[in-house]
């Protein structure tokens, strides 16, 4: 038989006993006098009374006593002990329990009332049964009304010692050895995981261990501080809480913070109902605010502070950054992802010795906890681990940014070598920079600026897009184009919360943040002429700080370079021009331009090449000299129609347009100025 079920054969025993000894109580008291019990018209006569002797009370009590010796003890006395009951509140509350119980104690209850219609236990009827009556038991600052092991059901007319009483059900099925969470918290409290075998990175096992010297070191369980978790990474709080709870022998429930009621009555039931449980299961509260926070939701920091001040056992508190509740002590710890080289050590125990490699290049990319880890690994193979990382790692940006279908190759943009040398370079350096932070030792110096920050700056339709959509390919990551008209806002403050949000859903390392139009953004500092003024200020230093705390790739496009804030330039990893094109790159462009699928014919690249516009709107012109070509019978792109959608483009461009320029015949190839 196992210890669980050697405890409650047990506790059936002594449960069996303490019943029995209640119904010579009352049996007893019932038989006061042998005075006829009051009846109601048409209501037979009560059964003939029963002899009660002191002896057999004795004899029960007895009996009731040898099985209170059992270890661990019976529930009724772990309710006792852990919610401070006097003796006559423990009869009380089997009094009241043993209507659920025992269904001779109703009849017994009318009895000894000697009215049938008041079959239930009240304060007045254990007065009179029990010894030793305690008569501010019936006070709600008593554990019986406090802790609401007892319900009353009072009327108007009636006094509390006359009002029916009823034991909780949680209390009830906890005296039967069921225990279960309260059917009232079932909804709110989710079991949170466990920590299970895995172990802990040295930098959160360090985070583990204060929190379990905080909180045995304790001198009572009453005064034991709530712990604040702190930190951007949500996966790896839950995780720290969970072996710091399963070192102190608990399990972690989860309670958002965002279900807590604002009214103050039931804000307060719902936590004498959590502090409750505690006493009652090994338990540990997670208050999970991060999100909460994270919003900026200052509606709901009374609701949180009142809580946390109304509990006593070990609490959690999730939050982003540090937040300690009033009115309770607290111990802020710091938790943050494991270090690049422990997710490589993760990655590496996970995919075998065999995956050092791919193991190294998904810690340098990806910004990953243990558990995300695990779940990747096991669940993905070899050849697509980079691809559920990526997924993993897609950030919730919502309205805030949009992520581009990525077409490009870097082989396809057409810039001047040095240019395209730049290119390369910022590609190794977010390859490389988790061997020069981590091997190199540069880390140990640098808490930021380690962002890789790049701008492509050059007129509309040099290329721009195109290189951060050919960067996103050849670094095999998921690029996003800031939505501007979704982060400015006109209210203050409200942009800064939007930026916040941006940076935080993108740090994981699975995307490129692409600001297009940069100079909206990261525009001059003006003179402080009105509070407009110095908000506007305010926001621009937000952002330079955030981006320069970003770990992640931003390129930031502008056609507008002066216009740039010069503490922002400064903060610039790579800045890569992109010249108007000379006609050595418009001829390559042109060579290009076409998809193979496309059928061409006769095309004079050297004449393309003297058409002096950029390479977007040399785009545009194949584009439109491609539909011209599919209404033709022969569809195939020719330079008559090439010539044609160029005319079409420049006009749209305001351009001059000499018609002796667009003319064409074969083989005749006049020069275009």
């Amino acid at each position: 038989m196992s210890p669980l079920a050697e405890w409650q054969h047990a506790n059936q025993e002594y449960l069996a006993a303490a019943l029995q000894w209640l119904r010579l109580r009352l049996t007893r008291y019932a038989e006061r006098d042998l005075a006829p019990m009051v009846t109601v018209p048409g209501d037979p006569v009560g059964a003939p009374a029963l002899t009660v002797t002191d002896a057999q009370v004795a004899e029960a009590a007895a009996a009731m006593a040898a099985a209170e010796s059992a270890d661990p003890p019976p529930a009724l006395l772990i309710i006792e002990e852990r919610f401070g009951l006097l003796r006559f509140e423990r009869d009380v509350l089997l009094l009241c329990a043993a209507m659920e119980l025992d269904p001779a104690t109703a009849d017994l209850c009318a009895r000894a009332h000697r009215d049938r219609n008041r079959p239930h236990p009240t304060f007045g009827l254990a007065l009179s049964i029990f010894d030793d009556p305690v008569w501010d038991a019936v006070s709600p600052e008593r554990p019986l009304r406090y802790w609401r092991l007892i319900e009353t059901a009072s009327s108007g007319w009636l006094p509390l010692t006359a009002s029916a009483l009823r034991a909780d059900e949680r209390f009830v099925n906890f005296l039967k050895g069921l225990n279960h969470r309260d059917d009232r918290l079932a909804p709110l409290l989710v079991a949170a995981d466990d920590a299970g075998d895995s172990e802990l990175p040295p930098s959160q096992q360090a985070a583990v261990d204060a929190v379990v010297r905080h909180l045995t070191r304790t001198p009572s369980a009453s005064a034991l501080p709530a712990i604040n978790l702190a930190g951007a990474d949500a996966g790896s709080k839950r995780l720290v809480a969970a072996h710091a709870a399963a070192a102190l022998g608990l399990r972690v429930y989860r309670l958002p913070a965002e279900v807590l009621p604002s009214p103050a009555a039931e804000l307060d039931a719902l936590a004498r109902l959590c502090e409750r449980e505690e006493l009652l299961m090994p338990i540990a509260l997670y208050v999970d605010a991060h999100s909460d926070q994270a919003s900026e939701s200052e509606a709901r920091t009374p609701p949180l502070h009142r809580f946390l001040s109304r509990t006593s056992g070990v609490v959690f508190l999730d939050t982003r950054d540090v937040a300690p509740p009033a009115g309770r002590h607290t111990v802020i710890v710091d938790v943050a992802r494991p270090t690049a080289a422990e997710q490589r050590a993760a990655w590496t125990a996970r995919l075998g010795g065999g995956s050092s490699e791919l193991a190294a290049q998904l810690a340098a990319q990806f910004d990953l906890d243990l558990s995300t880890i695990a779940r990747l690994a096991s669940t993905s193979d070899t050849e697509n681990l980079w691809e559920a990382c990526l997924r993993s790692t897609r950030p919730r940006l919502e309205n805030l940014a949009q992520r581009l279908e990525i077409k490009a190759k870097l082989d396809q943009v057409v810039l001047p070598a040095a240019e395209k040398r730049l290119l390369q370079q910022i590609a190794d350096q977010v390859r490389s920079r988790t061997r020069v932070y981590e091997e190199f030792g540069f880390g140990n110096s640098m808490n930021r600026g380690r962002s890789i920050t790049v701008l492509f700056a050059g007129e509309s339709g040099t290329g721009k897009t195109m290189a951060a959509e050919a960067m996103a390919q050849e670094l095999r990551l998921d690029l996003y184009r800031i939505d501007l008209s979704g982060v400015l806002d006109k209210y203050i403050g409200e942009t800064e919360k939007k930026l916040r949000q941006l940076f935080d859903a993108a740090e994981s390392g699975g995307a490129i943040l692409f600001f297009d139009e940069a100079d909206a953004l990261f525009g001059k500092r003006s003179e402080v002429k009105d509070s407009h003024d110095r908000f506007a200020n305010i926001q621009i230093d937000y952002l330079l700080q955030r981006v320069e705390a970003y770990h992640g790739l931003a390129i930031l496009a502008t056609n507008m370079k002066s216009a740039l804030d010069q503490a922002f330039t400064r903060r610039l990893r790579f800045i890569v021009n992109f010249p108007h094109p000379g006609a050595a790159e418009r001829r390559e462009i042109w060579k290009k331009v076409f998809p193979p699928e496309t059928k061409t014919a006769g095309l004079d690249f050297e004449r393309l090449a003297r058409l002096d516009v950029t390479g977007g709107a040399i785009l545009n012109i194949a584009l439109n000299a491609a539909f011209l070509a599919a209404r033709t019978k022969d569809a195939t792109v020719t330079m008559p129609l090439i010539l044609d959608a160029a005319r079409t483009e420049l006009q749209k461009m305001d351009r001059l347009i000499n018609e002796a320029h667009f003319r064409w015949s074969e083989p005749a190839a006049e020069k275009i100025a």
